[in-house]
């Protein structure tokens, strides 16, 4: 690969291909290479040479096919209070982050105000294969991390997920959809084994040297099925609604390889609405464009019963604010009272994959020394 092909997600030709590569892509497509090249408006053949440099110089952390995992396995959002000592944040979140393949987002969160949930220093995003219990699985974490307690807040409803920084760069705040935000539930579908194989599959990260105009034809091999079985298995996944986006993920925080930054600012958005206005509350929510996430979870008492909450992100923590504060009043206008309302900044964060496989789950269980059948819920 020539060291001349620029990297930088400044690029003028890299941002044209990564304000769609990062988001835009749903579904599965035969050739998702192509599908970006068709939306971006760049030649296939700059698509996958600009990919693969970004992806080796490491601006692209990941390159994969996501799934929709809140309709394959058990999830929620999981606050963590670590006791107040040294050290027990830092050892707590590299537990999480090295030890535990179903915890996806680790992330330290912060207040600007004191409030009683400004405790729950630790968050993760989990998801707990089929069959097997989301208390345990987090009592089990609780213990061997070292935390005091935790809260589980499932998603009842998703109104937006997908995340796409470049394009939302220049967003002015208030921007958002003329429709309302659609109503996505998550309903666990099951899978027969010929899913899963084509499943497993389908979501591994591609490796520099894959990213070319035909990716999926070696990953039919390697689920043992043809080409053509391989496309069936994946169009009937995903018109159950399990496969998720197309996506090349940029790191969120953490500088790239050049010293760029493509966020700096992690805001989770807590709403409380009243009970029965969550979905139109949500809707209203998830039309804003800065949204990268937007779902109904209900927070407890110890975050003030918030039930609407949100993920945004940006360069310039001001910005974010006018962002939520432009929200905020579009709640207003639309008739839509908000009792209580917070934000939790995002500091030292690390993302992957949360693991979905009840196999993975069954040896994970026997490798730290527990039966898995304790595990089942």
């Amino acid at each position: 690969m020539s060291a001349t092909v620029p990297i930088a997600i400044d690029d003028p030709v890299n941002a044209q291909i990564l304000a769609v590569s990062e988001d835009r892509v749903q579904g599965f497509q035969v050739d998702p290479f192509s599908e970006i090249a068709r939306l971006s408006g760049v030649e296939l053949p700059v698509v996958l040479e600009r990919i693969r440099a970004m992806l080796a110089a490491g601006t692209i952390r990941r390159v994969r096919q996501t799934l929709m995992a809140t309709n394959l396995a058990p999830g929620a959002l999981v606050a963590w209070q670590v006791p107040d000592r040294p050290g027990t944040l830092d050892a707590a979140f590299r537990w999480m982050f090295d030890n535990d393949p179903f915890s996806g987002h680790v992330v330290v969160r912060t207040t600007d105000t004191a409030t009683p949930g400004s405790a729950y220093r630790l968050w993760t995003t989990l998801k707990v294969p089929q069959g097997f219990s989301m208390a345990r699985h987090c009592d089990l974490l609780c213990r061997l991390a070292g935390a005091e307690r935790y809260l589980v807040m499932p998603a009842k409803v998703l109104f937006a997920l997908g995340v796409g920084h470049v394009r939302r760069k220049t967003l002015e705040p208030g921007s958002r959809a003329d429709e309302l935000a659609e109503v996505h539930d998550t309903n666990i579908v099951a899978l027969n084994e010929m899913d899963w194989r084509v499943l497993e599959a389908l979501k591994r990260e591609f490796a520099v040297e894959e990213i070319n105009e035909n990716p999926w034809h070696a990953r039919a091999a390697e689920a043992g099925v043809s080409f053509e079985k391989f496309v069936e298995v994946a169009r009937s996944l995903n018109e159950r609604r399990v496969i998720g986006r197309f996506s090349t993920f940029l790191e969120h925080v953490k500088p790239l390889a050049d010293g760029q930054r493509v966020t700096k600012f992690n805001a989770l958005f807590h709403w409380a609405v009243p009970p029965g206005k969550e979905v139109e509350a949500g809707r209203e929510v998830g039309r804003h464009h800065i949204m990268t996430h937007a779902y109904w979870r209900e927070g407890g008492p110890e975050f003030h019963n918030v039930n609407v909450m949100g993920v945004a992100h940006g360069t310039e923590k001001p910005v974010v604010l006018a962002h939520k504060a432009a929200i905020d009043k579009h709640l207003e206008e639309a008739g839509i009272p908000v009792g209580y309302t917070n934000v939790f900044w995002g500091g030292r964060s690390e993302i992957k994959p949360s693991e979905i496989s009840p196999i993975v789950y069954r040896r994970w269980c026997e490798g730290l020394g527990v039966d898995p059948e304790t595990m089942r819920g």
